[in-house]
């Protein structure tokens, strides 16, 4: 393949003199206790919500009728309290949906970073021929640095449509993952409020007493906090597990890591001032995630769905991980 690419970029140099002489295109309540007070937002049925156009037809859109219909008939097939049929909905979408594109991710990054030292090879080489070429046609160092991109572009391009492995194809559990959360806490939120399209009140009623433990009443705040805090524990240690296995992280994926950190953390009061039954779904889904992405880990697991082996993979990922963050945040001195 190398040797294909390479005898490819001696025949196309010439192109590349013709484009170093142009400049380069700009790129395109129920009774009894005092209940806990909602916030307005979290609280005024859909209709009412006039501020934020936004908001209404997001609670009112199809997705999340959708999502409250998927949980009114969990609920009525399995006959579980709500905080069962929850957690229930839950899983099994996470199992169904979100671990099958996990996995595909898993696979298209393996094959990303297995492509690596090819990349590098064909980068030293590229840069050896411009060079050689720009002392030839006595290019400016702007103009070989800018042929020496587009065509570093165009080759790595090349690498991925061969492999079929184009790392944008690893965002698709974002897409599907983000708008599910959203739709499922929009209907939860519906349901909790009384402002569900069909047995509203019905609903309510039955969530405030379908909790368990500490929040039995799922329609208002969980006043310990202790929902919002795990929701926000278990975020941030998902954030430093996928951190402990970038090594060498750019800029970019730096900045990232610290905002998604401060979004774990935001999210405690936020958490903090919806009813419980978002909270235990937002609970349930970040548990779920963490089990998912600790099982991607899995040598065994991995080699199940097929994902290739690359010389980050480890015999022992549970003990590394461990290890790593006792390291870094436990035996730090």
């Amino acid at each position: 393949m190398l040797c294909r690419l390479g005898g490819r970029w001696l025949r196309r140099l010439p192109a590349l003199q013709l484009w170093a002489r142009d400049p380069p295109l700009a790129p395109v309540p129920t009774s009894g206790a005092k209940r806990p007070t909602l916030p307005v937002w979290a609280v005024a049925p859909v209709s009412a919500v006039h501020a934020n156009g936004w908001y209404e037809a997001l609670a009112a859109s199809s997705p999340v009728r959708v999502a409250e219909e998927v949980l009114l008939g969990v609920h009525a097939a399995t006959g579980l309290p709500w905080w069962g049929s929850i957690l229930l909905s839950t899983v099994a979408l996470r199992g169904a949906v979100t671990l099958p594109l996990a996995a595909y991710q898993h696979y298209i990054l393996a094959k990303v970073e297995n492509l690596q030292p090819e990349i590098k090879t064909i980068a030293r080489h590229l840069n050896q021929e411009v060079a050689v070429r720009a002392n030839q046609l006595g290019w400016s160092k702007r103009d070989a640095r800018l042929t020496y991109l587009k065509n570093m572009r165009r080759l790595i391009s090349e690498l991925y449509v061969r492999d079929n492995c184009h790392p944008f194809k690893a965002t698709v559990l974002v897409w599907i993952q983000l708008p599910m959360w959203i739709f499922m806490s929009f209907a939860l939120r519906n349901l909790s409020t009384g402002a569900a399209h069909s047995e509203g009140f019905s609903v309510q009623e039955q969530l405030a007493t379908g909790g368990i433990l500490w929040f039995p009443d799922l329609t208002v705040p969980d006043s310990t906090w202790i929902l919002p805090i795990s929701v926000g524990v278990i975020n941030l240690l998902i954030v430093e597990i996928c951190a402990l296995q970038k090594i060498g992280m750019s800029r970019f994926q730096t900045y990232i890591t610290y905002f998604v950190r401060a979004m774990s953390v935001l999210m405690i009061p936020i958490a903090a001032t919806v009813p419980s039954s978002i909270v235990l779904y937002w609970l349930c889904s970040s548990f779920v995630g963490l089990s998912q992405n600790l099982l991607l880990r899995s040598p065994g697991f991995r080699q199940l769905c097929r994902i290739p082996s690359t010389k980050s993979d480890s015999e022992t990922p549970y003990k590394d991980i461990f290890t790593a963050l006792n390291t870094k945040f436990i035996s730090r001195k």
